[in-house]
């Protein structure tokens, strides 16, 4: 009697959804990372190996991409208190969110992203951007990255609201026809004659599972174009545009020439980061400030421009005083 009500209570719970054409073409496991908001990954990968969760009746593992009119099966998930990520610290990452938002219609939503601020949920936090946003729209039926920057970058990110979006602008990035620049602050004076480095770019991942990656012949192609913005005593502004997109790709070029960025703990000069944290400086001072491409539903020639932070301003005019 009791197995028959509880058998019951869950059928009331489960939710059979029907896949659209925006959500299509996603995986399973990300699609359930969109529904089931708040839920950690371990529990989705579990919930998913049990076969609780059943596309069109049949198990299905996590990395099938959903097809249009899928039905999809979603057991109902309880969180135990240990797996519930604290309430407010979400909230304080939504509600800061809103006011990064720099330009939104029905089809794109792109932010000024802040530093220290991950795009998705992973290695150890649980919380990202892209969730920050789901939470902040909840009625948006499509929410996905259009490109990525690290945690300690920030500056504009593109998020697609339509797949077709997605597409449209993926498209345009494998075409290089999307041009993105960064600012940049670097040890010591730039040379004026270097415009350009090309340089490949290898990936390597330690045992720790963090990601370096190194100038090496073995490498993928990659391209930076440089120009100065402004020299100061000890460091330069620098305006750094990627033609191509490898990760850490304007880190480890500005390294490789012998002029690393600010406080970059991966790839930087210690010495010259002691320097600026005497003017305040705390992080990463790599910002993606502009971005030009080509509106995926409209076709107009978006230029999109994103300021600095009220700190990095204050930074580069404390830098300002010490040339005079």
């Amino acid at each position: 009697m009791h197995q028959n009500k509880s058998s019951k209570t869950i059928s009331q719970n489960v939710k059979l959804l029907t896949i659209s054409e925006d959500e299509a073409g996603q995986r399973i496991d990300n699609y359930l990372l969109t529904k089931l908001k708040g839920v950690p990954k371990s529990l989705i990968y579990r919930i998913l190996r049990k076969g609780e969760v059943r596309v069109n009746k049949s198990r299905i593992k996590p990395e099938y991409k959903l097809q249009i009119d899928d039905i999809v099966r979603i057991p109902p998930v309880r969180l135990s208190e240990k797996e519930k990520a604290p309430v407010s610290n979400k909230l304080n990452k939504v509600n800061q969110l809103e006011k990064h938002i720099i330009f939104e219609d029905d089809t794109l939503l792109i932010l000024n992203k802040p530093s220290g601020m991950a795009v998705h949920g992973g290695s150890g936090l649980n919380f990202g951007v892209i969730e920050a946003l789901r939470a902040l729209r909840p009625d948006a039926r499509f929410l996905e990255l259009v490109h990525r920057l690290d945690r300690d970058t920030s500056g504009i990110l593109l998020v697609a609201k339509k797949r077709s979006a997605l597409r449209h602008l993926h498209e345009q990035l494998r075409e290089k026809t999307v041009q993105k620049d960064y600012l940049a602050l670097v040890r010591g004076q730039w040379q004026s004659h270097c415009k350009i480095v090309i340089a490949p770019l290898l990936k390597n991942e330690l045992s720790s599972g963090e990601r370096i990656v190194k100038v090496n012949a073995q490498g993928k192609p990659s391209e930076t174009r440089f120009s100065i913005e402004e020299r100061y005593t000890q460091a330069t502004l620098i305006k750094a545009s990627p033609i191509t997109g490898r990760t850490h790709q304007i880190r480890v070029h500005t390294q490789y020439t012998g002029h690393p960025i600010a406080f970059d703990e991966k790839y930087g000069d210690k010495a010259f980061d002691e320097e600026m944290s005497k003017l305040g400086l705390k992080r990463l001072f790599l910002h993606a400030f502009s971005i030009r491409f080509e509106h995926p539903k409209t076709g107009e020639i978006l230029r999109i421009n994103a300021p600095l932070d009220e700190d990095m301003k204050i930074i580069l005019k404390l830098l300002r005083s010490q040339n005079t």
